[in-house]
């Protein structure tokens, strides 16, 4: 659908809350001012996100806060050289962490011994969820940022850069800082092509699976004809095309295995 018609599958106002109006007006925001990100700013976004789900209680993460110009440049690099990176006010990395865990089994006379596929969801998960929060507290008070996946690009340089040990990697970053400028927000793809019901493939009316495709290609290609960036008419495909063959990141696997993630 073109861009302007976004705003006619926002949330019923009947149903209305911070939380939502927090969410529908989200932007990634590469741009902040000097303003500081205090310590006590941090932690109190921290200790709030810590409330999020996390499966059978493990709380399989640990966050590491970055202000070390000296750190944040090479993580810069690894990150492809994400100025937003090096110039962050502050950046936090979101780590799925078994450390404490393998402790507690230790302490209980019992070998952790090597983890499997599940225990890496596990702790990649409960790290997602950890950071989507802090996101969201962020956002709550008026802090801006941008979620950095690129520290994967080399987890095990990554992982060098940040002192961790066997046990736990870096899922991903999150730039914070008070913002700047925000950018224009990019639209969303048809609600009836990503919402299913009882079973997959059952959807309530609107575009069939192709036809929210070229609905998309269409919206995005007008957003950024809007703010002047050079796209092409089938603008969401052709950048997946482009940016996914090949898949990125073919070493992830193993790097993950040298931290003590065997995703096998």
């Amino acid at each position: 659908m073109p861009d302007g018609q976004q705003s006619a599958h926002r949330s019923d106002p009947a149903y209305q809350s911070d939380t939502i109006s927090t969410l529908e007006n989200r932007v990634s925001v590469r741009s902040f001012t000097d303003q500081p990100v205090t310590d006590e700013t941090v932690e109190t976004i921290l200790r709030a996100a810590f409330r999020a789900p996390t499966s059978s209680n493990i709380q399989a993460y640990s966050v590491i806060v970055v202000r070390d110009p000296g750190i944040l440049k090479p993580l810069s690099v690894v990150t492809s050289n994400q100025k937003h990176v090096a110039e962050a006010p502050v950046f936090l990395a979101f780590c799925a962490d078994l450390t404490r865990m393998e402790e507690a089994l230790e302490r209980n006379g019992k070998a952790f011994g090597e983890t499997n596929l599940e225990m890496g969801l596990v702790s990649s998960i409960d790290a997602a969820l950890v950071g989507m929060s802090t996101y969201l507290v962020a956002e709550s008070i008026g802090l801006r940022g941008v979620m950095i996946g690129a520290v994967r690009n080399d987890a095990v340089e990554t992982a060098r850069i940040l002192g961790l040990p066997k046990g736990v990697y870096c899922v991903f970053g999150m730039v914070l800082g008070w913002p700047a400028e925000a950018p224009k927000q990019k639209p969303r793809m048809d609600y009836e092509a990503v919402v299913h019901y009882e079973q997959y493939g059952r959807r309530r009316g609107g575009l069939s699976a192709s036809e929210a495709l070229d609905s998309y290609d269409e919206a995005l290609a007008a957003h950024y004809t809007a703010i002047g960036k050079a796209t092409t008419p089938d603008s969401w495909t052709h950048d997946i095309a482009k940016k996914f063959s090949p898949q990125r990141r073919e070493k992830l696997r193993e790097q993950l295995k040298q931290q003590g993630f065997d995703f096998r």
